[in-house]
Parts: C-alpha cells; structure tokens; sequence
C-alpha cells in the first residue's frame, strides 16, 4: 500500500511551506550565486572563519569549465547546492513554478558539466588537490556532499521525471562503489560525515539495485573496526608529510567525535558530533528495514533510547556541547551552553522516521511532531529571512557577549552562515513534511501527525483530516473506502494526552484499547466513515529527571505539542529571578503582538524575587516575592521581537 498524493490544507504548515518556497528558496538561491550581500555569522563558537560569501555555484561553474578561477569558501559547500536542489524538489510538488523548475534544470545540467568522466564531484578537490581525492576521508566531506546529491537527485527525480538528475546520483554511487567496498584493491573506509548511508539507501529504492544497500551495509559495519582506516590514513598522511587545510581541527582518528571508536553494533550510548551521530543512524534504519538485519534493528532501538530517554532536550534538540557539536554523557542537558543545532532537530526527524517505518509505534511519531513544532521551526524566523544555528533553552544577552563559553549562543538570528548548513537543511524538511503524515504497511494506514490534509492511497482509501492543531485538540477525519477488503486506521495519540482523550465514530462515543500509541479502526466498511479525535489542550506543567541537574527544582510550561518560553519583552529582565506557583491558574488568549503568526499564549500569576540586598553575599534572609503576571509564548516564536532573555526551564516555588 502507498500513498499517492497529499495536499495539505493546513493553515499553520502552509505559512511554513509558503515561507520556504517564496522566500528561503530564492533567497538561497541568490545567496549561493553571490547575487546579494549578506552578513554571515561566525558559529561553531568561533572555530571557523567565516566566508565572505558563497561562491558555491561559481566553483562548479569553474569546475565545468565554464569560468576560471579558483575554489573558494568551505570545503563542504558544495553540499549547499544540493540541499536546495532538493528542497526545490519538494516545493514543486505542492507550489509547481515552471520558472523555478527551469532554474533547477540549469543547475542539474551543470552539475553534470562539472562531474567528472568516473562520477566524481567534488568541487575543492576537482579545483585544488586533486591528487587527494578519498585521501582524507575522516575531514574531506567528499562523502558527505555527494551523499547529498544523491538525496536530491532522487528527490527532483521523483518530482519531475529528469532522467539526468537521477543519472548524475547513479554515476556518483558507482564511482563511491568503485572506490570503497571489502575487495583487496578497494579503500575500506566510510564517511567521516555520514550521510551517504541514508542517501544510498535511498538510492536502492529508486532504482531497485541492491548494491547500493550493500555498500551502504558494508560502510556501517566497516565503521570502528581495526585496523582503523581513519588512523590509517592519518599515519599515511604524516609520513609523507602532507598538510591540508583541516588537519589542523582533525579530532584523533579513534575519536567518538567520528563514531569512530567502537564498531556500531556494540554502542551502547549515542556520542560525538550529533548531527552526525543521527545521519549515521539514519541509514543504520533505513538499510537494517531493507536487510531485515535483526541485530542492526536492535542497535538502533538501543540508541533510540539512550538518546530520547537520556540526552534529548524537552524541544527536541541535541548536543548538549559546543565543543564538537556534540553529546556529553547521559542526564548532562545544560540549558544555556548547548548546542542544539537546527541540523541536528531536523536529523531525528529523519531517524524518527526511518524507526516508525520499522515498526510503527507512537513513541516515534511522538518525536518527529516534537521536532516539527519545536526543535526545528525555531531555526527560522516568523518572516523566512533569519536563522539560528543554535537553537539555546535559555539566553542571556550579555552572557552571550562577554562570556567566550556562551559566544555560540545567539540572542538575534542571523542573515545567513558562513557555514551554511542549517537553512537549507530546515528548508528542505518543512517542504517535505507531508512525506511524515502517514506510515502504511500491507493492511494498514497510520495517522502519524495532525496536519490538516487530503491525502488518497492506491487502494482506494481517502483520508481527508481537519483541525486548528496545534491550536486546538479537535482533529476530523473523513475516511472514504470505494474498493472493499479495507486496511485498518491506526490514529495515533499523542503521549502528553494519553490519559484524557475522546473519540467519537459516526458521532458515537467509543471506548478505545491502544497498540503501541495507536488506536485502530477495523472493518472499515465502503463509503464515508467520520471520526473525531479530541485531544486534552490543557496546560501542562513539566518536569526533568532530578539526574538533570540543570531543571532540577525547575518545571517547563507545554500545551498540546508546543513548548511555551518566558522572554524579556513580555515579562522584563532577569528571567532566573522567576517562579510560578505551586497550583498555577493558566490562562490561554490569541496573542495581540504584531507578528506574522498568530498563536494563544499563556498567562499565570507567578513571583519574582524582590532582590533588595546590595552585598554580593550576605547572611540567609527571606526575600519577599511580589505578584508578578508571567507570560509564555511558543519556543518557536521566540527572538522575533525585540532582542532579549529567554528561558523555557522556570523555577517552581
């Protein structure tokens, strides 16, 4: 069973997809042909220069012969070209734009141009150090950029029918293949930056040719093992004495930064660069589902749970350090050091993914619509135009300024990066979101997310689902069966609602039995079935596990699938000085800022220590708590009005 088409009608998402396919798409169009100025923000906590500008469509252009000149910029940005080819992919298929479509045609015929005879691409290797092609493969991203082409050549492949963009993705996997594999006269490596995986992957099911899965397998399993190839092409490159332009910021081959130092299979605990940790779990799902690898499936299971369980944020981000971009240790989640990357949200939205189509189970799906609504929109401003590559559960603006340990901590978000990853990578997922709808298997489709939507399958099931999610909990499905033997319908309830929710059929109320999350209409009969989901809107008030030391004696503010923030312009300085009460009364209301969204905030009667003490330190006293009005608005709102504090976590008196 699969789903034919979907056209989503949501209000909510379709300001987003909007956003992205009227403003982020030409928007980054023109950025990567160096057609506007931009101020590129320096991230990474300063570790990487900032380029001036792109460059990126003038170094394939170069590289095609069509300019002269020489490579500048990152070395990795070729990848930057592929991630909006892709997200074009996507928006032409819910916004067609013949102009657009032409663009894109353009740049697959250069790419083309600038892919050499064998399906290497590579425009700073191709332009600068060709005799070091797959030489350093732990840094070069050589791996990493064309495993992002490979993603959009069957994305645009998919949309549009172009034969040449698919080939493109085809050549550049058998010249990886060529490369790479168990043969003797074959390098043994994988991608410092996984990526590929997914991306081969991918690449199998379009074309129905197993060997992609296979290497893909082969460089999941390859990973870790020993003789280390990353140490072995770190030894090879000081014996000869060759310097590159990374070496100086390459971790020690062996280094969990690479997910490196132990073979997949036996982690135990998620670590290292997080974006990279998901990617590579990513393809570990997607290639263990087309193997039916048992002990594949169980690592990743494993790993799911270390990191929901143990180092997830409330909003769904990841990396609780900036030096790596990284995860920690378990329980370890500060709120104003993170990191967070807008990267790394949208990556376990693609692992999520990959796990439900696995075996659905809500705990999933419960996490894809966490980082849809939370840990990945707040990358964007409410306009389109700004981005955050950190996305931090509390700011201060002068911590931010002064304190080194906090510089990649952003209180205002930014034109655009010199390492641009982020945008793209958000704009892509946002007009790819109707492919996280449903899951279907052999007899049955599964409502995965409460996006309003029409949506028909080849076996004749037509879904259409409205709602004013996610503000309020009354979701509509109409069901429409016309060729009998009818799949069930699995509607998932979320896990903040699970113990307060109604479903009426047909305007009968049902009592429902869950599996796995899901509630599952049976028998469907042919003609038009209606069901109602009310979901429980109210006001939660959440807590961490005590071993977080960060929240501990702290309660976070949700309400149905968002997470709500304090920030300085509704409610003043000094956020920390902050608590609400122990039996808080929240008030929901339209908020009346003027803003591009519209979204219910949430007030309560709160305190606010009255600090009157001058010493720095002083003897215990009792410090008085005046009323104080608190204000909470979405986390993804945040930073879209006057330049401030923010803080989600807040002390509970």
């Amino acid at each position: 069973m699969k789903q034919l088409s979907t056209k989503i009608t949501d209000t909510f998402w379709n300001n987003y997809r909007r956003l992205v396919k009227d403003q982020l798409i030409p928007y980054q169009w023109a950025v990567i042909n160096d057609e506007i100025n931009v101020t590129i923000q320096q991230e990474n906590a300063n570790t990487l220069n900032a380029s001036e500008k792109s460059h990126a469509i003038q170094n394939l252009k170069i590289a095609a012969g069509l300019k002269k000149g020489k490579f500048y910029g990152f070395w990795f940005q070729d990848s930057d070209v592929y991630k909006w080819l892709e997200a074009t992919a996507y928006a032409l298929r819910y916004a067609p734009d013949k102009e657009l479509q032409n663009k894109a045609d353009g740049l697959i015929n250069l790419i083309a141009n600038a892919q050499e005879a064998d399906g290497y691409l590579d425009t700073y290797f191709q332009l600068e150090s060709p005799d070091r092609k797959f030489k350093h493969v732990s840094m070069s991203h050589e791996l990493y950029c064309m495993g992002h082409y490979i993603e959009a050549g069957v994305a645009y492949y998919q949309t549009t029918h172009n034969q040449q963009a698919l080939d493109i993705a085809i050549k550049m996997a058998n010249c990886i293949d060529h490369n790479f594999g168990p043969e003797t006269n074959k390098l043994h490596g994988y991608p410092g930056h996984p990526e590929l995986e997914l991306a081969l992957a991918k690449l199998a099911e379009v074309t129905a040719d197993s060997r992609y899965t296979d290497l893909a397998a082969y460089m999941i399993d390859q990973r870790g093992t020993e003789p280390n190839f990353f140490a072995q092409q770190a030894l090879e490159r000081e014996t000869a004495h060759i310097s590159e332009l990374f070496n100086n910021m390459d971790p020690d081959p062996r280094s969990k930064y690479f997910q490196n130092q132990k073979p997949v299979r036996k982690m135990d605990t998620a670590d290292g660069h997080a974006v990279r940790m998901a990617y590579l779990l990513t393809g570990m799902a997607h290639v263990a589902r087309q193997n039916h690898d048992q002990t594949l499936i169980k690592s990743c299971q494993r790993l799911w749970q270390n990191i929901t369980n143990k180092q997830m944020y409330i909003t769904g981000g990841i990396g609780s350090t900036v030096a790596g971009e990284a995860f920690t240790f378990d329980y370890d989640l500060p709120n104003d050091t993170m990191y967070c990357e807008t990267c790394a949200s949208c990556a376990m939205t693609f692992f999520a993914k990959q796990m439900q189509e696995l075996e659905p189970n809500s705990e999933f799906t419960d996490i894809i619509e966490r980082e849809l609504f939370n840990g990945t929109i707040s990358g964007m401003s409410l306009d389109g135009k700004h981005f955050f590559y950190v996305n931090p559960l509390e700011v201060n603006p002068e911590a931010s300024a002064k304190d080194p340990t906090k510089s990649h901590v952003k209180v205002q978000r930014a034109d655009w990066f010199g390492c641009a990853c982020c945008p793209p990578n958000l704009a892509r997922l946002v007009a790819s979101v109707d492919q996280y709808l449903y899951t279907t298997t052999n007899n049955t489709i599964f409502c995965d997310q409460f996006i309003s939507n029409t949506t028909s399958f080849d076996n004749g099931i037509k879904i259409e689902q409205t709602s004013q999610y996610p503000w309020s909990g009354k979701i509509n499905f109409t069901i429409t069966a016309t060729q009998g033997n009818n799949p069930d319908i699995a509607i998932r309830i979320p896990g903040w609602s699970i113990d307060d929710y109604q479903i009426k059929v047909n305007q009968q109320l049902i009592t429902p039995t869950l599996k796995n999350g899901y509630w599952y209409l049976t028998d469907l009969p042919n003609g038009t079935t209606n069901v109602v989901l009310t979901l429980n809107m109210s006001v939660r008030q959440t807590q961490a596990n005590p071993l977080v030391t960060a929240d501990v004696g702290k309660v976070a503010i949700e309400r149905g699938p968002l997470v709500y923030c304090l920030e300085e312009a509704d409610n003043g300085p000094h956020l920390a000085q902050f608590s609400v009460t122990n039996q808080p009364n929240f008030v929901t209301e339209l908020d009346d800022t003027d803003l591009p969204i519209k979204f219910i905030k949430i007030t309560t009667h709160g305190q606010k220590i009255n600090n009157t003490i001058t010493d720095l330190y002083s003897a215990v006293q009792k410090l008085a708590t005046p009323d104080q009005t608190l204000t909470f608005i979405p986390y993804f709102a945040w930073a879209n009005r006057t330049p401030g504090e923010m803080q989600v976590w807040i002390n509970r008196a």
